[in-house]
C-alpha cells in the first residue's frame, strides 16, 4: 500500500499532536503529585503485581515517575518487570546490585533501571546545558553528591530564570523545583507508551 506524502505528513502530525498531548498529561500529572504529603523513604517493601505501589505516604524519586505514569493508565512496575525478565543481561542490575534475576518489588524503584528502561523503550535525548532542549514531560536524571542517582519530571510550567520547573522529590517529598542544572544531569528521555 501506498501513501501521499500528504498522508505520510498528516499521520505525522497526528503522532506529534498524541507525543504533545501525552507530555502535557505527563507534566500535569506530576505537578499533581506536588500536593500529595509523602516522606522520603526508601526502604524495600513487598509490593502487589501488577499495579503494585508502596505505601502513598512514602516515596523516592522514582515513586514520582511512577505514580505519574500510572495515572495516565501505564504500570511501570509491570512494563520494566516484562522487559527486564526479557532481557535481564541488558539491566545494570546485576553489576550495581550483583542480583542474579528480576525483582517486581523493586526493579521499577530504581533510576539505573529506569534509565535502561527509557533507553530501550523511549528516547534517549541528548544532555545539553540549554533549558530549551528540555521540554514538558521529558525525563532527566542526575548523579548527586555521593554518587546518589535521582530522576525527575520536565515540567511545563517555567521558573523566573526562564529554565523548566522539575517535580521530583529529593528528600521532602514530591515538589515543583528550578534544579534542572544543579547536580550533573547523567541522563535525558522521552518515553510516551503506546495507548
Amino acid at each position: 500500500m501506498k501513501f501521499s506524502l500528504t498522508v505520510i505528513l498528516q499521520l505525522g502530525l497526528v503522532g506529534m499532536a498524541f507525543c504533545n498531548e501525552f507530555a502535557q498529561k505527563l507534566s500535569e500529572a506530576a505537578i499533581e503529585r506536588t500536593e500529595h504529603t509523602v516522606r522520603y523513604d526508601g526502604s524495600y517493601h513487598s509490593i502487589p503485581y501488577p499495579n503494585g505501589d508502596v505505601p502513598s505516604h512514602l516515596g523516592v524519586c522514582t515513586d514520582v515517575i511512577i505514580r505519574s505514569y500510572r495515572t495516565l493508565g501505564f504500570d511501570l512496575q509491570k512494563l520494566v518487570h516484562e522487559d527486564m525478565k526479557a532481557n535481564f543481561s541488558a539491566y545494570p542490575s546485576k553489576r550495581i546490585w550483583g542480583l542474579k534475576r528480576t525483582d517486581r518489588n523493586i526493579d521499577h524503584r530504581r533510576v539505573p533501571n529506569l534509565q535502561t528502561f527509557f533507553t530501550r523503550h523511549g528516547k534517549k535525548l541528548p544532555v545539553s546545558q540549554k533549558a530549551s532542549d528540555y521540554k514538558a514531560g521529558d525525563l532527566v536524571t542526575w548523579m548527586l553528591p555521593g554518587n546518589l542517582p535521582h530522576i525527575g519530571i520536565v515540567s511545563h510550567k517555567k521558573a523566573r530564570s526562564g529554565r523548566p520547573y522539575i517535580v521530583h522529590n529529593i528528600g521532602s517529598g514530591p515538589v515543583l523545583d528550578d534544579i534542572l542544572f544543579d547536580y550533573k544531569i547523567t541522563g535525558h528521555y522521552h518515553y510516551a507508551p503506546e495507548q
